[in-house]
């Protein structure tokens, strides 16, 4: 069932989403903060971008022209509705696409900034495994995995160019290891916990074209606090005025 929400607590922005799908998750939110944005950013590029809530978050960080690729129609088509709702469409574009097609659409080195959300496992991995097709393409690697955002990432990014994912963590060795391969050198990685109490489950982690070696971590990222609420720095991200 398709529903119009608030796009988190920003007053006057929402987002249609889907209950049969996948609605926006707070990793999105997580990567839409911590990606790097510079003033003379000009163009930025989300790879598998749902029903587009990074573009419209991200909107709110920068002036550049934002796109878009997602290969599900049905998600597709909402995102296009959230975002002429929104009055974001002169700077948001989006592309009902497969993702390693979008050389058709750019040339090369056309990005200062890709961002991706991808999905999160391997098709060998049975974990979360869902009958529901459009969840299942959204969650394990049948039609996009990560090596194909980096073969992307390598041909689009302008030299010097940031891509930036969130990914699962226990994956994070063969990130790294990709990242090399397609001359992506590991900038910064920020690690993601529930709450103090639990392992690290997500990673957010950025890297630059043909950049010099030179990697941060930075300081981890706590969601929940102990009584199960948000902590303040997720509750700033969400648009919360109240969080101290």
């Amino acid at each position: 069932m398709i529903v119009r929400n608030r796009l988190l607590n920003f007053d006057d922005k929402i987002i249609y989403q889907d209950s049969d799908y996948f609605k926006m998750s707070l990793d999105s939110v997580l990567l839409a903060n911590f990606v790097t944005i510079n003033l003379k950013d000009k163009n930025i590029l989300d790879i598998a971008t749902g029903n587009a809530p990074m573009p419209m978050l991200l909107s709110f960080r920068t002036k550049a022209k934002i796109y878009g690729i997602e290969l599900q129609k049905e998600i597709y088509s909402l995102g296009v509705k959230s975002v002429k709702e929104n009055n974001m469409d002169n700077r948001i574009t989006l592309i009902n696409d497969d993702a390693k097609k979008i050389s058709n659409y750019f040339e090369s080195d056309s990005f200062d900034v890709i961002v991706s959300n991808p999905p999160y496992f391997n098709t060998s991995d049975d974990r979360f495994v869902n009958d529901n097709e459009i969840k299942s393409i959204a969650r394990h690697e049948k039609y996009l995995n990560i090596e194909d955002v980096l073969k992307i990432s390598r041909k689009l990014l302008k030299n010097g160019g940031r891509v930036a994912f969130v990914h699962r963590t226990e994956r994070l060795m063969e990130l790294l290891f990709l990242m090399k391969k397609y001359n992506i050198e590991p900038k910064k990685i920020r690690f993601v916990y529930p709450n103090g109490k639990k392992n690290s489950d997500l990673v957010l982690i950025e890297g630059v074209k043909n950049g010099k070696s030179g990697l941060k971590i930075l300081n981890p990222l706590f969601v929940y606090e102990d009584d199960g609420s948000y902590t303040n720095e997720v509750r700033k991200m969400y648009g919360d005025n109240n969080a101290k």
